[in-house]
């Protein structure tokens, strides 16, 4: 589990492609903390690590990962948000994250704010959950953040300006595409008024 609080960015080394699996090594400050079989989110995407050297690490994200996320759009140079798993005796300065891309959406629009940042998200609505609310949680790209303009397939993130410098929305320009994972408790709110009516 996650709290949708990213700790540090990586750089992407280097991508291998096994049948349908991508190996993706990451170059990061960290990886003599880390272990075989940890679990690290990447850009929102639960993946175990597979391999560390001194300055790199590898995660295998499968077919299913990377259809419905963006890592398949990765390349070498790109930068990732980390986040390492919670301690059960952590403070959750986020929302819960479990790390579980729901869908990828596209940001249409950003915005200067005196400082901070407006970026609008669109995506395509599926039910079951998948949405967001006004003020409500929403994890993009792994970023723990608070939904304003929530509408039918799109919403806003404020985003300011420590999260713009230590995550990868400094790259985020209109087009590009970021994982979702909507809030857990309202997709099993959504489920459990499916099964009950």
């Amino acid at each position: 589990m996650f709290s949708g609080i990213v700790e540090r960015t990586a750089e992407v080394a280097e991508i291998r492609t096994d049948r349908q699996n991508k190996d993706f090594v990451l170059r990061a400050d960290f990886c003599r903390e880390l272990k075989i079989d940890q679990s690290i989110a990447h850009n929102g995407v639960c993946l175990t690590v597979v391999d560390i050297t001194d300055d790199t690490y590898t995660v295998t994200a499968m077919k299913e990962t990377l259809d419905r996320s963006n890592l398949g759009l990765l390349q070498p140079g790109d930068l990732v948000n980390l986040e390492r798993s919670m301690k059960p005796d952590a403070l959750l300065d986020g929302h819960i994250v479990q790390g579980h891309v729901d869908q990828t959406a596209r940001c249409t629009a950003v915005e200067e704010a005196g400082g901070s940042w407006y970026f609008t998200f669109e995506y395509e609505p599926r039910g079951g959950g998948l949405c967001t609310v006004e003020k409500g949680s929403v994890a993009v790209n792994g970023v723990s953040l608070t939904v304003c303009d929530s509408k039918p397939g799109s919403f806003r993130v404020a985003i300011i300006p420590y999260t713009f410098e230590h995550t990868n929305f400094s790259r985020i320009r209109p087009g590009s595409v970021v994982n979702l994972e909507f809030d857990i408790v309202g997709k099993y709110i959504a489920r459990l008024m499916e099964h009950y009516k």
